[in-house]
This record gives C-alpha cells, structure tokens and sequence, in this order.
C-alpha cells in the first residue's frame, strides 16, 4: 500500500510540474434567468473550434484560445443558445461576466451537469452510464412533504419506499440493491456509513432545501473512488456561496399538522471576494402513521472566499437536528383491517404507540444529529492543470430507543408489544406498564384470551422497584454516535485530446456504541447484568431521547449500561482516470485501490486486564477498474457501453461476527461484475435513453430484521450470498408544444439469489440465539423493490407561469423480503409476490413577478399525492401464501383470509393512502 501511495503522489507532482504554453483565456459565469443561480454543465464552445469547456457547478468557466477574436457559443438543453463575441489577447484573460440563459420552450428540458474534478458528474452523450437528474426547481415544486429520496420514482429501476412510515424512515433501491450498496455523495463527499455502508435519510432531512441538484447514476457509475455503487451512485450538489445575491422565505403547511418554514440568503460574490450563504428551516407535524410525531430543524452555512484567479476557497457546514416517532413492530394485514373499516385495512395503524399521562407515548423513538464540515480548495495551476482538494469532517449524535425487558406472567415473558398489553383501543397500555414497574399488581388477559391472571414483580432490597433487561420494561436507547474525518485530493490535468486524473482519499471513523436509559417507565432503578467490569450497576439516572443541538456534544456523557464498544475503521485510497475525447468518442479507464482496517473496543464484554478488550486490528485490500465509451453517430444517436469490476471489504460486523472481537478467518471480500450498454436519441422535441444491464454479486454479507414475534427488534445474518441482478431500462422526454412536456420510463428487471447461505440469530441485545441456520436461495427472487416499474406524467402551462403536473407510477414483480423461516428447507415456494399498485400525484404551481422592475416573485404550490387514495402494499417482511396451512388443515385461502389474493398472517407495511401540501415561497 505504501508503495501504491508514493506512486501516486509521484505521479501528481509530475502533473503539477508540467507548464503549457501561455494561451489567452476567456471566463464568465452562466446563470438562469428565472432563478439568478449558475447553471452546471452548460456547453460553451470557442465558434468554429473544438476549444471548449463545461461550467462547473457554480455556473462558472474558463477555456482556452489562441484566437484574438471571435465568438464562444453558449449552449444547454432546455435553454436558449446564445453567442456572446470576445476579443482576447495572447495571455491575457477577459471575463465576459454574468451571462443569464433563458428557458426555451421549444426544447427539452433535460439538465446535463459536469462539476468540479471532485464532482464525478456524468455529461451527457459524453460519459458512458445510465443516468437521470433533477434540478432543484423541480424538488421545490414537486416534493412538498413527501421524503428526499421519493423524487426519484420516476427514474428507471428505482423504488423508494416510506417504509414503516415513521418521517425520515424512508428507503430506496436501485436495481434491487439496498442502501447500504449505493453510494451517496454529497459535494464529492461519501456519506455511507463506514462500519455497514447505510443511509438514514432522517439525518438528511434538510437535503431538500439546500440541494441545488440530484444525479442519480445507475450501476457502476463514473465516480473514481472506491465506493459502494454497487446499485448505483447518487450524487446531490448543494447550493454554494456563490450564488447571485438573494433568497427566499417559504411556508408550508400539510395533511395531519404538517407544517415547515425555510429563509434563505445569498450575498453573491463581493468585491472584495468574499461570499455567503445561510439557510434555517424547521419541520415538524403528527405523521401520517398513528404515533409519529415530529420535529427538525435544518441550517446549512457556507462561505468563499476568491483569494485571486487562482486560488478558491468554500466552506459548508451543514446540520439536520430530529427526532421521530417510530413504527418498527410488524403488523399482520389482519391487525390492519381489524383496525380498519368496511373491510379495508387501517394503513396508519401502529402497534408501537399509546398513552401515558394523558400524552402520545412512543417508546420507538430516533434522534440524531449529524453536522457536516467541509472545506474545498480549488487551484488552478495553469490553463491544463487544476488541483482540487477537499477535507471534511462529520460529528453524529444519537440512536433509537426501544423496549427492554418484560412482564413476567408465570412462566411467559411480555415484550411491550405482546396483544396482553394492550388496551380496549388496540393501543400499548404504557399505563399498566408503569403499574407493573411500580410493584403494583396487574391484571391482564390470560394466554388464551379465555380469562384473567394477576401477576406483579417483587422490589429488590435497597433498591426498591428495579428493571433487569429480563424483568420489567425500560425504554433504553441504543447509541449511535461517530466522529469522522477525511480528505480527498485530485489533480486534473489536461492534454490534446486526453484527460489524466489522479488522487488520493482518506478517511477514518471511530464509531461509538453504547445505551442509555430514558424512562424507567415507574421503576427506581435498572439494574445492568452486562458489564463484566462492574456487575451489577444500579443507575437511576435517565436521559431524554432528543439531539443535543450542539454539534460537539460528548457522545458518551451520559451513564452507559448494557453495552460500550467502539468500532474503528480507517481507510487511505488512491485513485486514477484516463479520458481520450474527440468530437464524437469519449471513452475512459479508471481504477482505485483502498485498504481499510478495522478494529472493535469492547469495555463491557471484556475485563479492563483482558488484551482481547481491544482485538487485533484486521487489514483488507480492495479496490475497482472500469471502463468504458460513448460514441456520437451524429447529431441525434449515441451509444455507450461500460465495464467494471469490484473486490469490497466486508463491513465490520462481518469481520467481527456475533458481536464479539473474534475475528471471522473465513470472510472474503464481495465481488461485483457488471456489463452495460445503452442507446440515447436527442432532438429538439424528443429524448431517449434505452439500457440494458448485467450485475453478478459473490460472497455478500447480510441482515435481514427477525420477523417472529418473540424475538422483537432481533435481527438474522446470512453469509456468502450470491446474487444476480439484470434487467432492460428506457426513459424519454416529449415535448410536442411549447407548453407541454411529456415524461415517460419502463424498467423490467431480473433479480434473484443463487445458491445456499448459512446464518445466525441474534436477539435485541446482540445475543446469539440461534447459530448454523442453513437457508435455501438459489433462483428465490430478490423482494423489497419492484422489478417492473413504469411511469407517465406530464407538466402543462395551461396560462403563463401558471403549471399543472401529473404523474402516474405503476410498480409490478414486487416481492416480499427474504427471512430464514421461509427457506430453511431446501424445497421452498420462493418468495411471495405482491400485488401490483399504481399511485398518481398532482400539482399546481403559479408564479407571480412582483416588486420593483418585477424582479422578485411570488410562488404559490400545491401538491396532492395518491390523488385517487388507493391501497397497496409497499412491502412485505414475511413469505406466508394464500395456499398454506393455516389452521384445521384448511388453507388462507379456503378461510377467506387473504386480502387482495395475500395470506393475512403476512406482516407488512401498506403505502400512504391520499396526502396534500401547499406552500407559499417569496423570491427576492
């Protein structure tokens, strides 16, 4: 690794030392006219030469030429070419300044972006993957209240998912990969996890706001780093310093006291080179979903500063303060339609919520805060050569509570979810909960609903009434905290027709795992069992389950129990990219090298005397090539097609399994092959892209949530699966008049395991409970994302800036999750498939030019999703089928209980049924 290291430095600081010739340049910054704010990846071409440059994502560029005079030709799909004359000097630079483009109806708006070297944006007809992007008008207008991720339903080959409901508990796949395989990168920066790769879109929540766009990159992508894209890369540039001097205020309120305000202010560029932007917002509501309350909070600062015409600076730093109520516990279709009316199901039903003291009482909660520095520092060397080089660092404060412990009824132990404690109202009694922690004795429903037992649970001498993680109930949260640092550093340097990229990237993460009690819930005391190294601990100490607005909050300041470990995971990379581009051919070469090691500190498993109490530290080398090209036909026609290859480290709980520092000899790195190809048609009236794609996944690592109900919040590991995803994708865009626009996309995809796997139980406390569990896969469909999707919608300005939209998305070959009960024996039915759904969403948007010379604007928005309030089944945690037994010999089916042709004893999360939003926004 060391002499990979050197090497590459080698190599930038030969790049570096290389002088071109003098040339004159030529600068300027293109922004929308609507907007004021810089357009990324806008064409601009010297007139009658190949001599061009694209804008960054300040909208800003710079090109060379060794003409005197002349003209560069300003283009953008979407906008209005314009051409703009120069007169330059050889060594001079003349800056054309600010140049506004205006939309032009007569063309599609497909927004094609390229960043900075360390924004790995792809460019259309350029770079050879399968990509989609939105502008940031299009999330503010369309939105609303729905969750980040759910703007990109209409992308091919991805399904977002509100999940259990809960706001910020939403997910997305792409291809059929999860989270935690798809990699996130905000302004360059990688956010999945170190230790498991995954994204919690609670911690992103004020995205929306500051994000000036989205790309998402299906498969492999364009990203030089070695990163998770095994699904695909999304990449989300948020709004700069930069930007033209101005803001906007909006109010919104929505269904179930929905409610959200942002203020936003730029200062533009000053004379003196310094520049600003700050951004605040606030959310907050009831949720959708029974028990979810809500609230956020969202800042995100930034500042530049133009040392000279060489040398930029930016820093961000940006922060999503919430905390959520949460649905975890699976519900059975028929917990639903009890709870429901006239036979439909009860889609807001939560199993996990009630009442104490009168007040909505959750003991599912989330809460983080995760602040985020950066500082980007732009060298431009000379008129070839550019240095960008970006250090960051983020804080995350916070975790999920849950349940500990039981009531104790005989010989039967009640998790707080158990139907025995529950009220006339289906709700948890937390009421009796308390009663029981007090010494108080109860009286609940005996096993068989036949009748009433008593049961209490005694104090313990000089302590009184105390909670065991067996005995009594106690919400405890699980802490998640990390400290996380890193840099990435590329130098760009640029030939005739070839582009060379190089760089480095480190990062190193120190996670932070341990709980602390919040509500003993009536008892005096809880009594830990756990700590070899002070056992027992009574503490009667609570904390409250809401982030600290403090960004460099201590994150073990408060009393531990039941756990203490540290997961450490550090990583040095380097990367390189070979580009040879003509007019028509672009084709590239690009491979990374990464060494990660890991290391786990456990202070309560392990005594303080005992080596092991901080394991041996485990080092795994990985990396990735890829390849590929896109070649022009002419005008209209374009073909790419791309290759790649992946050796990725486990994550940490695979090298350490069973939650101790016993290392696993027998983990390997996961391999990822994928193939690609693809078609795109542009005019002036009609795009569109067509793909086809193979991904084959070896030696993956695994969790799956354990969905019986004895084991609550449990979860199962599976090893060495394989997978295989494949599939067919197209996307277009119509525009048959100047006020009409017409986007469509269809994807149908091929996903399933192959083989066998072996796995192992564990309960909430990460305790082993069962080991060995051989599961049954080959063939078994991939669940939890529709493979077959397809979307139609439409934007019409029936009036002057006045604009309705709707959208339709059908989603098919939707199957439920796999789980170790289902495929445990090697003759299975595969996984259940779900009924197929469609939902249509519509907007109004109107805009009104207000103040003087009409330069500030009104906006007036209102969204209404699932218009026609239908019922569909998201997901599905469980494989129970219609033809199953399910009681006297007689199937689901032949009972008459099945909904919608599925077994009713399936647990499942159903979709939001209709939900509305409106909003006010000032422009200035």
């Amino acid at each position: 690794m060391k002499k990979v290291t050197t090497n590459l430095f080698s190599v930038m600081f030969l790049l570096m030392a290389t002088v071109m010739f003098s040339q004159g340049k030529i600068k300027g910054t293109i922004l929308d006219s609507e907007l004021n704010a810089g357009l990324p990846g806008v064409n601009v071409v010297v007139k009658g030469s190949s001599t061009g440059a694209s804008t960054d994502i300040y909208g800003k560029f710079t090109l060379s030429t060794t003409a005197s005079t002349g003209q560069v030709v300003i283009s953008y799909i979407g906008y209005k070419t314009q051409t703009v004359n120069f007169t330059v000097k050889n060594g001079e630079t003349v800056d054309l300044g600010s140049i506004k483009l205006a939309s032009d109806a007569s063309q599609l708006e497909e927004v094609v972006i390229k960043g900075s070297s360390l924004f790995d944006i792809a460019k259309d007809r350029k770079t050879p993957v399968a990509v989609s992007t939105i502008k940031a008008a299009e999330i503010q207008q369309k939105l609303g209240n729905k969750e980040f991720v759910e703007i990109l339903n209409t992308t091919p080959s991805v399904y977002a998912s509100k999940g259990s409901g809960g706001f910020g508990d939403s997910r997305i796949t792409v291809r059929g990969f999860g989270q935690e395989n798809i990699a996130v990168m905000i302004n360059g920066m990688p956010v999945n996890d170190m230790e498991n790769g995954r994204v919690f879109w609670s911690n992103w929540a004020g995205l929306s706001d500051v994000a000036s766009s989205m790309q998402v990159q299906r498969g492999l992508g364009s990203s030089r780093l070695a990163i998770s894209s095994v699904g695909g890369t999304i990449n989300i540039v948020t709004k700069s310093s930069q930007r033209k001097e101005g803001g906007f205020v909006n109010a919104m309120t929505g269904n179930d006291d929905y409610r959200k305000f942002v203020a936003t202010y730029s200062t533009g560029k000053m004379k003196n080179g310094l520049s600003a932007s700050i951004l605040m917002s606030s959310t907050g509501g009831d949720g959708y979903v029974d028990g979810t309350k809500f609230e956020g909070q969202n800042y995100f600062l930034a500042f530049g500063y133009e040392i000279n015409k060489k040398h930029n600076l930016e820093f961000t730093f940006t922060g999503a303060p919430q905390w959520h109520h949460q649905r975890s516990t699976g519900i059975t279709i028929q917990r639903y339609i009890n709870r429901g009316e006239n036979g439909e199901p009860n889609r807001k039903w939560n199993e996990d919520w009630g009442y104490l003291d009168g007040k909505e009482f959750n003991v599912r909660r989330n809460f983080y805060h995760k602040p985020v520095g950066s500082l980007n520092w732009e060298w431009d060397i000379n008129s070839t050569t550019k240095l960008n080089a970006l250090v960051y660092g983020s804080w995350g404060r916070g975790g999920g509570s849950g349940a500990f412990g039981n009531v104790v009824a005989g010989t039967t132990n009640l998790n707080y979810a158990n139907n025995r404690l529950r009220d006339a109202n289906g709700l948890v009694n937390y009421e009796l909960i308390r009663q029981y922690n007090q010494g108080q004795i109860i009286t609940i429903p005996n096993a068989n609903f036949t009748g009433t037992v008593n049961t209490s649970k005694a104090p313990e001498a000089g302590f009184g009434n105390v909670n065991t993680a067996s005995n009594g109930i106690s919400m405890i949260s699980g802490i998640n905290s990390h400290n996380w640092f890193g840099g990435i550093m590329n130098i760009n340097k640029k030939f005739d027709k070839i582009t060379i990229d190089a760089g480095i990237d480190y990062r190193t993460y120190k996670g932070i795992h341990v709980r602390n009690v919040n509500d003993l819930l009536g008892a005096d005391f809880y009594k830990d069992t756990r700590n070899v190294n002070n056992n027992p601990f009574y503490t009667n100490e609570t904390f409250v389950a809401s982030p600290s607005l403090n960004p460099f909050f201590n994150a073990t300041k408060n009393t531990i129990v039941d756990r203490d470990w540290d997961g450490l995971v550090n990583w040095i990379g380097g990367f390189a990219q070979a580009e040879y581009a003509t007019e028509k051919l672009t084709a590239f070469v690009q491979g990374a090298i990464s060494n990660q090691d890991f290391q786990r500190v456990d202070r309560f498993l392990y005594t303080n005397a005992d080596p092991v109490q901080t394991s041996e530290k485990q080092n795994r080398l990985g990396g990735n090539i890829k390849l590929g090209a896109n070649y022009n036909l002419n005008d209209k026609h374009n073909v790419f097609a791309n290759v790649g290859y992946y050796s990725r480290q486990p994550f940490i709980d695979a090298i350490f399994p069973n939650s101790r520092n016993l290392v696993n000899d027998d983990v390997v790195n996961e391999k990822i092959l994928g193939i690609e190809a693809g078609y795109g048609f542009r005019s002036p009236k009609f795009n569109a892209n067509v793909n086809v794609y193979r991904t084959q996944w070896d030696d993956r690592f695994t969790s799956r949530g354990d969905t019986a109900p004895s084991n609550p919040q449990g979860y199962f590991v599976f090893n060495g699966v394989s997978q295989l995803h494949q599939g067919a994708e197209l996307d277009f865009n119509y525009k048959p008049i100047a006020t009409l626009r017409i986007n469509g996309m269809f994807s149908i995809g091929d996903w399933s395991y192959k083989g066998e796997s072996t796995g192992d139980t564990f309960n909430n406390q990460n305790e082993i409970i069962a080991t060995g569990t051989k599961v049954y896969l080959d063939n078994v469909r991939v669940g939890s994302a529709a493979q077959l999707t397809s979307s139609l919608g439409l934007d019409y300005e029936f009036i002057p800036k006045f604009k309705f939209n709707i959208t339709g998305n059908y989603y098919d070959k939707l199957y439920a999750d796999i789980n170790p009960a289902s495929f445990s024996n090697q003759i299975n039915k595969g996984t259940l498939q779900l009924p197929s759904y469609y939902v249509f969403d519509a907007g109004l948007n109107y805009k009104l030019a207000v103040g003087s010379g009409k330069k500030d604007s009104v906006s007036l928005t209102l969204n209404v999703d699932n218009l026609f309030d239908e019922f569909f089944i998201l997901e599905s945690q469980t494989n129970i089928f219609a033809d199953d037994v399910a009681s006297g010999g007689q199937t689901y089916n032949q009972l008459g209980r099945t909904y919608n042709g599925v077994a009713d004893a399936n647990r499942v999360w159903f979709g939001f049924g209709r939900t509305w939003n409106f909003g006010i926004t000032y422009n200035f």
